[in-house]
């Protein structure tokens, strides 16, 4: 499989899953995987500190404009979350 160009990421863009519901905002590109900014942690809704979380690059799908689609739904992009050490 042909490693990804994740050029066409950038910061604040828009994440979203293939069923079109917000994932997040991409904070940077970290190697393979898609940091998102801690605005979009589920920790910040619930008051208990928000955290970095990372997606596999490898979920995406296309980047149209600056929006990233993903090719799982949001529900499953959730799921995948790894969290920031």
């Amino acid at each position: 499989m042909a490693e990804h160009d994740h050029s066409a990421i950038k910061e604040n863009m828009t994440v979203v899953g293939a069923d079109g519901v917000h994932v997040g905002t991409v904070d940077h590109i970290d190697g393979e995987r898609i940091k998102l900014t801690k605005a979009d942690s589920p920790q910040a809704e619930d008051g208990q500190g928000a955290k970095h979380h990372y997606l596999p690059a490898g979920l995406v799908a296309s980047v149209d404009g600056d929006t990233v689609r993903l090719s799982a739904t949001a529900a499953n992009a959730v799921d995948l979350f790894e969290e920031a050490e």
